[in-house]
């Protein structure tokens, strides 16, 4: 096979003869394929059959590529029984449209978005707000993806987690309703409200990565410092949950398995209308600093920041990238916004769950603002 793929991509006419020989070997497939006496022959053998010639025709254009095509080919043909034990026992009909869903996104609508910046929202080009709605569309599925691997045992934990990256409050006020109806389950909900509170952080830095990587380098101590912290917290509530899972019997177990399970792996209404708020607090926060000052931009992201921690931010973020903020205003204003947010949350904590449960989601809200305002002040002292 490789040396008819060598003659023929080196001929004087090689497309024509590439081609002739292409259509040979689909012959060759097809006779193969209607020949078999086998009730379900599938297709792995024929398409691998075919696949090979165009490997080989690739290792005589370009030998590296063509290698490294080989390998992936055997690669999958080795491991096609637990691909097929995957596809029928793990991956739904739902997943797998939500799969093709987000490829297309990533590789067709992503491409196509226009990378101008809009002088209304800051200087925010485009194409990072597309590329935002993927990211965001990527942990909804890490989130899935997560709920399926950890089973029950952590799913509180674990939806927690990924939920806050849609929206850190409704998560708390969700599992603090859990926590008000089964109260043997306070705990796990706790755990669970807490490593929302994680998710924010780490949020926070995604969505100035995608932004601004100048703005993401002065941000990344601050955030980093209150990821930390609300994951250890959050980490504590876990590893008190499942002490008093081990030590309820059959009946914690039994309300394990209840665990909330995330309905579909990509949720791309919650996903727009995330970026949405985003878009429209980036015009008033702009706003803002044109009429006010910094004095009103920093005002502004304290007063967008009881609504949502993320979007503030991403309007600091495009005006720092513009030259129109310094670091230290970025920072204040991140702090500012995270800090009102966490206020609004503590409060939800015990509007839902009641004052048990907003006394253990508490620490990791109080921990991580207060380690990030030491990160801002200790990085200040060193300037």
């Amino acid at each position: 096979m490789a040396a008819l793929c060598g003659a023929l991509a080196q001929s004087t006419d090689s497309t024509a003869l590439v081609l002739a020989g292409a259509i040979f070997v689909a012959s060759i497939t097809a006779i193969a394929y209607f020949r078999s006496r086998s009730r379900d022959p599938g297709l792995t053998t024929e398409l691998a059959l075919f696949a090979t010639y165009l490997v080989g025709v690739q290792c005589v254009i370009s030998p590296w590529l063509g290698g490294a095509c080989g390998a992936v080919l055997a690669l999958l043909l080795a491991a096609r029984r637990h691909l097929h034990h995957f596809a029928r026992h793990w991956l739904s009909e739902r997943e797998l449209h939500d799969a093709l869903t987000l490829a297309g996104l990533a590789l067709v609508v992503l491409p196509l978005v226009p990378d101008q910046p809009m002088a209304l929202m800051g200087g925010i080009h485009l194409r990072p707000l597309a590329a935002l709605v993927l990211l965001i569309l990527l942990v909804q599925a890490a989130g899935h993806v997560a709920l399926r691997v950890f089973g029950d045992r952590l799913g509180l934990a674990a939806s927690g987690f990924f939920s806050g990256f849609v929206s850190s409050t409704a998560t708390i006020a969700s599992l603090g309703a859990l926590a008000r109806r089964t109260p043997d389950r306070s705990v796990g909900a706790a755990s669970g409200a807490a490593m929302s509170t994680s998710a924010t952080w780490l949020q926070l830095l995604l969505i100035a990565l995608a932004l601004s990587r100048p703005a993401a380098l002065v941000i990344a101590p601050v955030a980093l410092c209150g990821l930390a912290a609300t994951l250890l917290a959050g980490g504590w509530l876990v590893l008190s949950a499942q002490r008093t899972a081990s030590s309820g019997g059959n009946n914690s177990s039994a309300g394990a398995q209840q665990a909330p399970q995330t309905p579909r792996a990509l949720r791309l209404r919650e996903a727009l209308a995330v970026t949405a708020l985003l878009t429209v607090v980036t015009v008033g926060v702009t706003a803002a600093q044109r009429a006010f000052g910094v004095n009103g931009l920093l005002g502004s992201a304290a007063v967008a920041g009881l609504a949502d921690a993320h979007s503030p931010v991403a309007s600091l973020t495009a005006i720092y990238a513009g030259g129109g903020l310094s670091e230290r205003d970025l920072l204040l204003g991140v702090l500012l916004a995270v800090s009102a947010n966490s206020v609004v949350r503590l409060f939800v904590a015990l509007t839902a769950g009641g004052p048990r449960f907003a006394s253990r989601v508490a620490p990791a809200l109080v921990l991580g603002a207060a380690a990030a305002w030491v990160a801002w002040a200790v990085s200040l002292g060193v300037r």
